[in-house]
């Protein structure tokens, strides 16, 4: 059964078993709240963020550098699937904000490497840990295939919202 009508027609109805996903999104709501993720977050990260007026776009480049391997602005891209001047702007006001470091690949002058400040760290490590504690409680209930599954189902569903007019 196609999902998208491009015939002008009424968009069709959900099957039952549909509506019982449809009916969970919602409930997801609270881990979005402004007010939740900020009692989350630790008071250093909130002020960088808060200061340097950073949102949501710009910590999603955070959890890319925790494992402490320098990227390029366009893996940022790549990774975020944004343009290169949107991880450009993004990796531009986290670093005026202190939060990531810029250097210079020393192996292509024209390329920029990124990292997180060691000083942030531990409290991006700290935030994203409370965070996803939810998820990764789920992810461990779940066995090799089911997670495969679950990936594939989130991936499917970040790439339709994003290419949704």
């Amino acid at each position: 059964m196609p999902h998208r009508n491009d015939t002008g027609e009424a968009p069709r109805r959900p099957s039952p078993a549909e509506l019982e996903v449809i009916a969970l999104v919602p409930q997801l709501e609270p881990f979005f709240r402004k007010s939740v993720v900020h009692e989350q977050m630790p008071p250093m990260l909130l002020e960088a963020m808060e200061s340097g007026g950073l949102t949501a776009r710009h910590g999603a480049v955070l959890p890319h550098l925790l494992a402490g391997v320098p990227l390029t602005v366009g893996e940022i891209a790549g990774r975020l699937k944004v343009s290169l001047p949107t991880a450009s702007e993004l990796v531009g006001a986290l670093s005026r904000a202190g939060v990531v470091r810029r250097a210079e690949d020393p192996a292509n002058r024209r390329r920029v490497l990124v990292t997180l400040a060691e000083e942030y760290r531990g409290a991006v490590e700290t935030f994203l840990g409370r965070r996803m504690e939810p998820l990764l409680r789920v992810l461990d209930e779940l066995g090799p295939q089911e997670r495969a599954g679950f990936l594939a189902g989130m991936e499917a569903w970040v790439r339709a919202v994003r290419s949704a007019p």
